[in-house]
């Protein structure tokens, strides 16, 4: 408890960005955009939860909003395995599914996933924003994104513990951009 709460004070520092994050976020989602997520093992279920919280609710109603996890699709994810490699399993369906203005989310506890890597690079290529939210920096995915939050925990599960703080100010701050429904 005292590695998480001293990481959660130091996490502190990146409100700012996470506000700024959503309010940009709110504003692809608004106009009909897509947030797509990625994340290998305990970041894949920290992205597919983010994506979640979009298309159903956070904490107040509104209108469902466009977010994909990319690990969500076992059949698309096995099969691009199988014929392009792991490195492109998430590349591929940025490819498929990001259009410019877009964002891509990028977790990892390590910042070094070559296949979270992989999917950022292709999401710049072709116009789509890409973030990263990582553990201690710096690492290769925060530098091959737009912008990165970089969680400084020594512990992978500490790491984690504060992604989904992450990921749920960042859906308030959505929620609290786009306004309720009545």
């Amino acid at each position: 408890m005292e590695a998480l709460a001293d990481a959660a004070l130091r996490f502190r520092e990146w409100t700012p960005t996470v506000t700024s994050w959503g309010r940009h976020l709110a504003g692809v989602l608004g106009r009909g955009g897509r947030l797509l997520a990625c994340g290998n093992g305990g970041s894949a279920a920290e992205a597919q939860h983010l994506t979640a919280e979009l298309v159903g609710r956070f904490e107040t109603e509104r209108r469902a909003l466009a977010a994909i996890p990319l690990h969500g699709d076992t059949s698309a994810t096995t099969a691009i395995g199988n014929d392009y490699g792991p490195l492109n399993v998430f590349a591929r369906q940025v490819q498929a599914h990001g259009r410019p203005g877009d964002v891509l989310v990028c977790l990892s506890t390590s910042g070094t996933s070559p296949n979270v890597i992989a999917a950022a690079q292709v999401a710049r290529r072709i116009g789509v924003t890409a973030w990263a939210v990582t553990g201690p920096g710096p690492n290769a995915l925060a530098a091959a994104c737009d912008e990165a939050i970089t969680v400084d925990a020594a512990a992978t599960s500490t790491v984690q513990e504060i992604h989904l703080a992450a990921v749920h100010l960042l859906c308030g701050v959505v929620d609290e951009t786009l306004g309720s429904v009545e």
